[in-house]
């Protein structure tokens, strides 16, 4: 019995990442995920992708003339027609690094799988004064790492293109909106913690406890994300430290990346 290979996407447009980041994060992919898979790149640019990388155009937002709001662009990946492909896929954002396995992200059961995005922040208790935004804001996935089923949740599009002008307005990001319809049809889930972990909150040490020791990967976790800055680029090149919070050591995280 042969088994369809799983997808793997990611988005690329714009000169903010280059060709390295598609290619790493395909490398770190092929090291960490044992099961058939192909990995996609939807990109207004391919120049220097890998061979193993299959380059795509990025798919049709859809939005009308004269609402160049490519912000939200992601929510693209929710069209019936996806490029012509199908089944289940696991989308992840370029400025991330995959430490562990990444098998289980297709093995756990579940609609529709995403990181929540209070996962990758410490508490925020003024937040609890306006309790219904807080409800609200805790509910919100982080689409730095989702699975889904191509063309299954096509209402998130839908209600977008519905009236994007109210969406833009009433939403700030994205994720926010997409959250929004998935968990009303309740198809919203969520990774287990600790699976995908944030650099600044989780590998490094707290204050001055970030001088006496070095960032590093809490156990457990699969895939370190950057989620506010420092950035990816700004932790490997020495940089994007604070008084508060020394960077330190992170070669760790530089063979994760580079696969060396």
């Amino acid at each position: 019995m042969t088994t369809d290979p799983v997808l793997v996407l990611c988005m690329k447009w714009g000169n903010l990442y280059g060709a390295d980041y598609v290619n790493n994060l395909a490398r770190g992919v092929a090291r960490h995920l044992s099961r058939p898979h192909r990995f996609v790149c939807f990109t207004d640019d391919a120049a220097g992708l890998d061979p193993q990388v299959e380059a795509m155009p990025l798919p049709d937002l859809g939005l009308p003339p004269g609402h160049g709001d490519t912000r939200w662009r992601k929510l693209a990946l929710f069209r019936r027609d996806l490029g012509g492909l199908s089944g289940t896929a696991l989308f992840l954002d370029l400025d991330l690094v995959i430490v562990d396995r990444l098998d289980p992200f297709f093995d756990l059961p579940g609609t529709f799988r995403i990181l929540r995005d209070d996962d990758l922040f410490r508490a925020k208790p003024l937040r609890r004064l306006n309790p219904e935004r807080d409800r609200f804001l805790h509910m919100v996935g982080n689409s730095s790492v989702f699975r889904y089923r191509i063309g299954q949740h096509a209402h998130v599009l839908d209600a977008f293109l519905a009236d994007p002008v109210a969406a833009t307005r009433d939403y700030e990001i994205s994720q926010q909106f997409q959250s929004a319809q998935l968990a009303a049809r309740g198809e919203l889930d969520y990774w287990p913690r600790g699976w995908c972990v944030s650099f600044k909150n989780d590998c490094v040490p707290r204050y001055a406890a970030s001088y006496l020791r070095d960032p590093a990967v809490p156990e457990g976790a699969r895939i370190v994300v950057f989620a506010g800055a420092p950035k990816m680029s700004d932790v490997l090149n020495g940089t994007g430290g604070k008084w508060y919070r020394r960077i330190g050591d992170v070669d760790w995280l530089a063979r994760a990346w580079r696969g060396t």
